[in-house]
């Protein structure tokens, strides 16, 4: 699983250091594609075949399931951890979610988010984290 937060900057040519503590879970192959609320989503690849097997369930005919599997599944990058513990963000990520060199790796569960921190520090702001738990909590969420 996934835990901590961790600040980090990419270098001019995209690579961004994973850190070690992330690093040992992910594994050698892993996957980065565009994440929700802006971010970058990083999936190791038992993770990665879960969701998109789970995908592949969805109707094809429902025009929602066109546009999350368009979503995740056209931006995927194979990811492969270098010497130095660098792994390259295709630009087309790094524009995406507007990483340019201060970024926040986030290990949430099953995943690693990867934010431009200008990004992170204003969603970060957790004020209404009371209200999200009672939401949550019709859902079956107790904590």
């Amino acid at each position: 699983m996934f835990m901590g937060e961790y600040s980090h900057t990419i270098d001019a040519k995209g690579r961004l250091i994973i850190p070690s503590k992330l690093r040992d879970e992910l594994g050698d192959n892993f996957v980065v594609t565009k994440g929700l609320d802006g971010c970058l989503f990083v999936y190791d690849m038992e993770e990665w075949a879960l969701l998109h097997e789970h995908l592949k369930t969805l109707p094809l005919t429902h025009k929602d399931t066109r546009m999350i599997n368009r979503f995740f599944l056209a931006s995927a990058s194979s990811g492969e951890i270098d010497k130095q513990g660098r792994v390259l963000i295709p630009a087309v990520l790094r524009e995406y979610a507007g990483i340019e060199k201060d970024v926040v790796l986030l290990g949430v569960g099953n995943r690693i988010e990867i934010w431009n921190k200008d990004a992170w520090e204003n969603e970060s702001g957790f004020d209404d984290m009371d209200e999200v738990a009672e939401r949550l909590a019709e859902l079956g969420l107790h904590f």
